[in-house]
């Protein structure tokens, strides 16, 4: 852009930001580390940090942020261009044990075993949609790296190494072309979910009853796990590279991956809450987010609705969304009780769910992004800001549809589960056919 910058990091993603400047084109761009962590430090730990010096260079960390501003560039630091993605298309013949591990070795799998993407079984998968095989889906971004093209066959390859069956690439296809990356590059180890609605449910036998959200049904793990996959294949999403989740999340196995059970739902499918038709197939996509579980029926006498507002104090205030998942009986109860519609449901949750200014404005993530907003007149958060520490809040009440409602299960317990993750679009299956 031709404005002299500085980039200041912590020195816990030293090997991250060298690997995505030198894949940007930019191995010489110049660096500043400081001690890590930042998050939750209070201001004089944060001072002395640039008071003092860089803990990879021995320098003071002022000199090194004068100097990469003001130093002239060398030649080698004026070159230009990106680090192009490039991938052999055909693996040479050899034992199934050993392609196993050069996959393994690769980075290519996510440590469980495959089925080998023959051209046979990729041919295969790429008889169940009209697309062409070399036809350019979209652009992936994973994290601070490029956006890596990739193709329809791309995605049967992958969908053959989670062991997908053919009648679930439209599916599969649908999830890529949402350019949404199953997992997040933050440090904070979130997991993606992802929604089946309409006719395609059944016809490729996708389970929305007893144990929907479990590894009991072949097209719910499959279909998940290909789209992991494709974020690590297609989006580049390796280990330190890119991958920076402190704990790591067991859910990016399969990403939760399952479908609605309309039939027992009260309301209306999700998918037409979106603006599709009943029967029309899609599928929605969620992210990023860990997830709090609660049980409603066997241990609470409390109607759901008021069990609820006590699993979002689990939250994070800053969560920048609520999907709450609940087994046909709770929908039925809450139905019982007065919310004949969703958005009854919502703006109830919405406006009684509530938290003090104090823990509201204490988090960094609201501190990082709502603060700002809140300094530069936007509301509701200037207003809030001006509230004394015991002043309630209710942080969803100017936006109510971030919460999400969806209904799967077997009706064997009245259980909901509530994810920390917020909506982000739905995409027409019946168009990758």
């Amino acid at each position: 852009m031709g404005i002299p910058t500085a980039g200041i990091i912590t020195n816990r993603f030293f090997d991250y930001i060298r690997s995505n400047v030198r894949k940007k084109g930019m191995p010489l761009q110049r660096l500043v580390f400081v001690p890590h962590p930042v998050g939750g430090q209070p201001s004089e730990i944060l001072r002395k940090y640039i008071e003092g010096k860089d803990p990879g260079t021995g320098k003071p960390v002022m000199q090194e942020i004068v100097e990469a501003l003001t130093k002239p560039l060398s030649n080698d630091e004026k070159k230009t261009g990106f680090l192009e993605t490039k991938n052999e298309r055909l693996i040479g013949p050899d034992t199934p044990e050993n392609l196993q591990r050069l996959f393994v070795k690769n980075g290519w799998t996510d440590y469980l075993p495959i089925v080998l993407p023959t051209e046979e079984k990729v041919a295969a998968m790429l008889k169940c949609t009209s697309h062409k095989p070399d036809e350019v889906i979209g652009k992936i971004r994973f994290g601070v790296y490029e956006p890596w093209s990739f193709t329809v066959e791309k995605v049967a390859v992958n969908a053959v190494m989670a062991g997908a069956k053919p009648e679930y690439f439209p599916v599969i296809l649908a999830t890529a072309a949402t350019l949404r990356s199953a997992w997040s590059s933050s440090t904070s180890s979130m997991a993606g979910m992802m929604l089946v609605n309409g006719p395609i449910r059944d016809e490729i036998g996708m389970n929305y009853g007893m144990g929907a959200m479990g590894p009991y049904n072949e097209a719910n793990a499959t279909i998940g796990r290909t789209w992991g996959l494709i974020t690590k294949n297609c989006a580049g999403a390796f280990l330190a590279e890119a991958y920076v989740g402190s704990l790591g999340n067991n859910l990016n196995y399969n990403n939760i991956c399952f479908a609605e059970n309309e039939e027992r739902n009260p309301w209306e499918p999700f998918h037409v809450q979106h603006g599709f038709k009943a029967n029309e197939s899609a599928v929605s996509i969620f992210g990023s987010g860990w997830t709090q579980v609660s049980d409603h029926g066997a241990v609470t006498k409390r109607p759901a609705h008021e069990d609820m507002l006590i699993v979002f104090r689990a939250l994070s205030p800053s969560s920048p969304g609520g999907v709450v998942v609940m087994d046909p009986l709770v929908a039925a109860r809450l139905k019982s009780d007065g919310f004949d519609t969703k958005k009854k449901l919502q703006d109830w949750l919405a406006a009684n769910f509530k938290i003090t200014a104090e823990e509201f404005w204490n988090t960094d993530y609201v501190n990082t992004f709502d603060l700002p907003r809140a300094r530069k007149g936007e509301e509701p958060f200037a207003s809030w800001l001006k509230l004394p520490k015991d002043a309630l809040i209710a942080p969803y009440s100017y936006a109510a549809d971030r919460i999400e409602l969806v209904v799967t299960g077997g009706e064997t317990n009245a259980f909901f589960r509530i994810f920390d993750m917020r909506y982000g679009t739905t995409m027409s299956i019946d168009k990758w056919r």
